[in-house]
């Protein structure tokens, strides 16, 4: 059989709902900018979709994640608890506030930070937790709640990869003071660039608002009683969003129908499949595995052989520990550092098929067998 017939992408939107339909309308009506009727509905959409009151629509991910800092008055000398094993915006966000990122580890079968690592580095300084939901799994939130009250703490959720996730019944975003989504062309709800803010606290969102809008008041036209930003997003992408929101069931049950595919195909291969707790409703953003720690090849050598078969995947992102920007010792931060080495991520949207899963599986399964190793055999 010839693996190398079509490239399989890690990542493709699904734009096949009203998509077209109300970006035509913004054009022809000329509201293109960030004023609009789709700015609102996908707001309230998107809001019923988190089971909270407010949705705050923002240009992209990391906008939102800062305006939430900023919201919740982080500053210069404050500290935020933030996983190591995340996307840098997640740590990035906490210093545009000039306040200082605190790392801590995750736990290996999730990939999620570690409640039982917090405590230790909450100090006098710190005033927060930002809690990433990696890959659509989400973390254990009674548990890092009970210590964020101990300790008189905010929560803010960073889900921007868990969008439709669930834990014990309740959808991610709808915890802690705040929540924070990107809508990237990657997610499984994108409106090509953009962002969220989700929340319960009704003087929490008129704060984000007031922030988004470049500080101006609400009630009075061009008067700035505070310094804001340009974090807008606009009608257009607000559109495309609110249409990926009417077939949003469809998208996340395909995609626990291909994770079922993958941990079938995947059975009898010398990988770690994804652990999913048993009180979570993993979104799979993401299908994300781990090396073996006897697999015959590296994670980057896995990595080399898939690519060589048309099969695109992703590594799992660097702990920040490891970082320019943050680096520093890393002796606390070892499963961190265990699942960036071994993790990597398989195509994962709508558009494959299970023969394409087979496909990607085997390919898989030849790399990990001595006898038949493809690292260096093209198709």
């Amino acid at each position: 059989m010839s693996y190398f017939h079509k490239r399989i992408p890690i990542a493709s939107p699904v734009l096949d709902g009203n998509e077209m339909q109300y970006v035509r309308e913004c054009l022809e009506s000329t509201w293109i900018s960030s004023h609009g009727k789709f700015i609102d509905a996908f707001e309230r959409r998107f809001a019923e979709l988190c089971g909270v009151e407010h949705a705050i629509a923002c240009n992209n991910g990391t906008t939102a994640l800062h305006l939430a800092l900023v919201s919740l008055g982080v500053g210069a000398g404050d500290e935020i608890i933030v996983p190591d094993l995340t996307y840098i915006a997640t740590a990035n966000c906490v210093r545009y506030c000039n306040a200082d990122p605190v790392f801590v580890d995750c736990e290996p079968r999730t990939f999620n930070i570690d409640p039982a690592a917090i405590e230790a580095k909450i100090t006098p300084r710190t005033k927060g937790i930002i809690v990433v939901h990696l890959f659509g799994q989400p973390c254990d939130m009674d548990e890092i709640q009970k210590i964020a009250d101990a300790h008189g703490l905010f929560i803010v959720e960073d889900a921007a990869e868990a969008h439709g996730a669930k834990y014990k019944g309740r959808p991610v975003g709808s915890f802690g003071k705040c929540a924070t989504f990107s809508f990237f062309g990657n997610k499984i709800v994108t409106t090509g660039e953009g962002g969220a803010v989700v929340t319960d606290d009704d003087e929490l969102a008129s704060r984000l608002r007031l922030l988004r809008g470049q500080g101006m008041d609400p009630e009075r036209r061009y008067w700035f009683p505070v310094i804001g930003y340009n974090y807008r997003m606009t009608n257009i992408a607000a559109a495309i969003g609110l249409a990926q929101l009417e077939r949003v069931d469809r998208a996340l049950a395909f995609r626990r129908r291909l994770s079922a595919w993958y941990d079938e195909a995947l059975a009898d291969v010398d990988v770690i499949r994804p652990y999913v707790e048993p009180w979570a409703e993993h979104s799979f953003w993401m299908y994300t595995i781990k090396m073996a720690p006897d697999a015959a090849l590296s994670r980057d050598q896995v990595l080399a052989a898939l690519d060589a078969h048309g099969i695109e995947t992703r590594p799992v992102f660097y702990p920040m520990h490891v970082l320019p920007p943050y680096r520093q010792s890393g002796h606390d931060l070892r499963n961190a550092a265990d699942c960036a080495e071994t993790g990597l991520s398989l195509p994962t949207h709508e558009r494959l098929t299970r023969a394409d899963v087979a496909r990607i599986c085997d390919v898989l399964r030849r790399a990990l067998t001595p006898e038949r190793q493809l690292l260096h055999v093209r198709p």
